[in-house]
């Protein structure tokens, strides 16, 4: 069976067309599956023939909503989403003046290994299927009542390790039979997967691309960073600045802030130093707390003396404004508690 979500539109009028029906049969059947219904009976304007054929030989897919978490202090919603198989995977929506930005996931679990995130406790299980990275901002939309108008991928998993599906998903989003958001409203983070980033810069999307650097050498890179044993960071600056010169778009790093392994004076220095060719822009982010890991966050003097040597060196940088703190927002966390994943 299959899940017509998984289709880009070009192959979905292929298959439409495959059944024996007309092409524009696609658009309407699209544009259904991304306004969120569950089910064929739902798309009132499609013949019950077809409507049969197609439950015949596809599906569509859902989510289940396992968990909804709302932050008392900023409205900050967390979504632990269920799917078919049993799995969970976790998605945030964020209010911001601009509107609604959805964190998405686009596996379930992560192989990268960095030592300070939750998501990679357990280890990968699968990676997501382009409908299923879609439903999340589905689902999330119509439980919202609002339009979502920015997506990150920085939630559960690595975009880059699912490279075709998430490209299929970025497609399928940015389509305007669909819910047409924007490719520069869209954000893909990667811990550096080099090849990938080279291949997603000769894309044609000119989405904001996202680094998770968090630290300034190879040496430290290493000891919390699994991904820097094969792509060092050198390697993965010169395919960033591929990257900028190719989409003409900025470059952003995200530096985790660690007390006592990469928040030094020094570190800052040589941070600036590595960077500064490409003109990016650093998001300081202090450690999030996690229970199997012994990082801890430095003093808000010491991250303020951080940022401000950043700033000092003409690095532009601000320290992430902290969402969701009261219901373990970060990633990964409520997946690990509900699946009992150690």
């Amino acid at each position: 069976m299959i899940d017509l979500k998984d289709f880009e539109y070009a192959e979905l009028e292929e298959f439409i067309v495959g059944l024996g029906e007309k092409k524009f049969r696609a658009a309407q059947i699209f544009k259904w599956l991304h306004e969120g219904v569950t089910s064929y009976d739902e798309m009132t304007d499609i013949s019950k023939s077809l409507r049969e054929k197609l439950k015949e030989v596809s599906y569509v897919s859902t989510l289940e909503t396992e968990c909804k978490l709302v932050s008392k202090i900023d409205g900050t919603v967390k979504y632990l989403f269920r799917l078919p198989d049993g799995n969970c995977i976790e998605s945030v929506v964020m209010r911001y003046h601009h509107g609604l930005t959805i964190c998405i996931s686009s596996q379930i679990g992560c192989r990268m290994g960095c030592r300070f995130c939750a998501s990679t406790i357990g280890g990968l299980y699968r990676s997501l299927t382009a409908g299923e990275i879609l439903n999340q901002v589905l689902f999330a939309q119509k439980d919202m009542g609002e339009r979502i108008s920015n997506i990150v991928l920085m939630g559960i998993g690595e975009p880059l390790d699912n490279y075709d599906n998430v490209v299929k998903f970025l497609h399928n989003v940015n389509h305007e039979k669909g819910i047409n958001i924007g490719l520069r409203h869209i954000t893909l983070s990667t811990c550096g997967v080099v090849p990938g980033i080279y291949r997603l810069a000769n894309e044609d999307m000119p989405i904001t691309l996202t680094i998770s650097l968090h630290a300034p050498n190879d040496e430290i890179r290493d000891s919390i960073m699994p991904i820097n044993h094969k792509y060092k960071t050198d390697e993965l600056l010169k395919a960033c600045k591929y990257y900028k010169e190719k989409t003409n778009r900025r470059i952003s790093f995200e530096y985790s802030l660690i007390s006592g392994v990469n928040d030094s004076f020094d570190n800052a220095q040589e941070l600036a130093d590595k960077i500064k060719d490409l003109q990016a822009h650093v998001n300081l982010i202090p450690v999030n707390k996690v229970e199997e890991r012994e990082f801890k966050k430095g003093t808000k003097a010491e991250i303020n003396s951080f940022l401000k040597h950043l700033t000092d060196c003409g690095v532009n940088a601000t320290i992430r404004r902290e969402l969701g703190s009261d219901i373990s927002a970060s990633c990964g966390q409520l997946r690990k508690k509900t699946m009992n994943i150690s």
